[in-house]
């Protein structure tokens, strides 16, 4: 076969079993469609001479990341989110930082990776995934305002901790890292992202404004998603920003020019995401065969123990400090936003870009992939039980 009809082969596998999974998770209500994927994903990557092929890391944020970052800022309940800007924002901003230096400061002492290293890995597992807490979110049917503070701070920490990543490699990189020159890189490439999403945003309003039916909006927002992050990419700054500023702009200012009502540009966008999720999940589960992971499997787990309790810090501390201002947050969704901070695709990517990149740890990327896996597997697994277990009905 040539390589475009291996490709095409690939396509249509992938979709095939990501269909028979689907059927299989809606059976299973136990177990959400994320973890069914990247379970299957990893068995396949198991099967002697039957891996998917190799997904890279530029494949993951070129092809897949900007359309589900763009579909879920779209989507988002703004209005709730508005409700619940404090505790996003303090997620997103102070807790990413907290979760740098804790994971960092931690595996450096526990692990033995070298302090920059450590924080690398730490940027790679501070933010959570928006592409698998949406999915959980609306598996679940959450009520609007955990819904709201879950996506929230997906979307926005997932800006955030990729900037942060980007600058901390660069500073690696260079060959001499610090604390200072990360802080300002960070600076840079976040607000770069943030100037690009609004710009290619209020442009792409201009398209919207002018597109006289569905196809047309379509087009145009798909342009407005993949434009947005290969600007701000090209220009060197942050591209999952850009696409999340972008989208918020849209879903803001899109439905006052009288567009984004239609239910066939929202079915699109539903059924586009919903594809690349099917398809996502099962490459991520078979990016490594896990076998490879056995050298370093120790390390696996003990980093995956100090996300979970690095994790509880921001969120109870946070969240608690959130809690002056109203609207109140229950004790049962600080517990589920603890446990739904999941780590995914995003990860997976940032973690295969620095495999063999000069001056890195080569343990960094293989811890990195390993506790994405146990994330998926063992947080993901028991996020519908613990839902049920603190009463958290669903909204109907």
């Amino acid at each position: 076969m040539s390589p475009q009809q291996r490709f095409l082969l690939l396509l249509i596998l992938v979709g095939a079993l990501a269909t028979v999974l689907g059927l299989i998770s809606k059976r299973a209500r136990m177990v959400p469609y994320p973890v069914v994927l990247a379970a299957a994903g990893v068995v396949i990557g198991l099967l002697p001479g039957g891996q998917l092929g190799h997904v890279g890391a530029d494949v993951i944020l070129l092809a897949f990341v900007p359309g589900l970052v763009f579909e879920a800022a779209l989507t988002l309940d703004l209005p709730e989110l508005r409700r619940r800007l404090l505790p996003v924002g303090l997620l997103a901003t102070v807790g990413v930082a907290l979760m740098v230096l804790l994971i960092g400061t931690l595996t450096h002492l526990i692990v033995g990776l070298s302090w920059a290293s450590g924080m690398l890995l730490g940027a790679i597992l501070a933010a959570t995934d928006p592409i698998a807490v949406v999915t959980l979110m609306r598996q679940m049917r959450a009520p609007a305002g955990l819904s709201a503070i879950l996506e929230g701070e997906s979307l926005f920490n997932d800006g955030t901790g990729v900037a942060v990543f980007t600058a901390v490699l660069a500073t690696i990189v260079s060959g001499a890292p610090s604390i200072g020159d990360a802080s300002l890189r960070f600076l840079e490439i976040t607000a770069g992202g943030t100037v690009i999403g609004l710009a290619v945003g209020f442009l792409g309003l201009l398209l919207l404004r002018f597109a006289a039916d569905a196809p047309l909006e379509i087009l145009a927002t798909l342009v407005i998603a993949y434009g947005s992050y290969l600007a701000a990419d090209v220009l060197h700054a942050s591209g999952i920003v850009a696409v999340v500023v972008a989208g918020i702009v849209v879903a803001r200012y899109g439905s006052g020019i009288g567009r984004l009502h239609g239910p066939q540009l929202l079915g699109f966008w539903s059924l586009l995401a919903f594809v690349l999720n099917a398809m996502l999940f099962i490459l991520v589960g078979a990016a490594l065969p896990a076998w490879e992971l056995l050298p370093v499997l120790g390390f696996v787990v003990i980093a995956f123990l100090i996300m979970l309790v690095t994790r509880a810090i921001p969120v109870y501390g946070l969240l608690g400090v959130s809690a002056i201002r109203p609207p109140p947050i229950p004790w049962a969704w600080r517990h589920l936003t603890f446990w739904a901070g999941l780590r995914g695709a995003l990860s997976v990517a940032l973690a295969l870009s620095v495999a063999n990149a000069p001056g890195v740890d080569s343990r960094v990327a293989l811890i990195a992939y390993g506790v994405v896996l146990l994330s998926l597997l063992v947080q993901g697994g028991l996020v519908v039980p613990i839902t049920r277990a603190l009463r958290i009905e669903k909204a109907e």
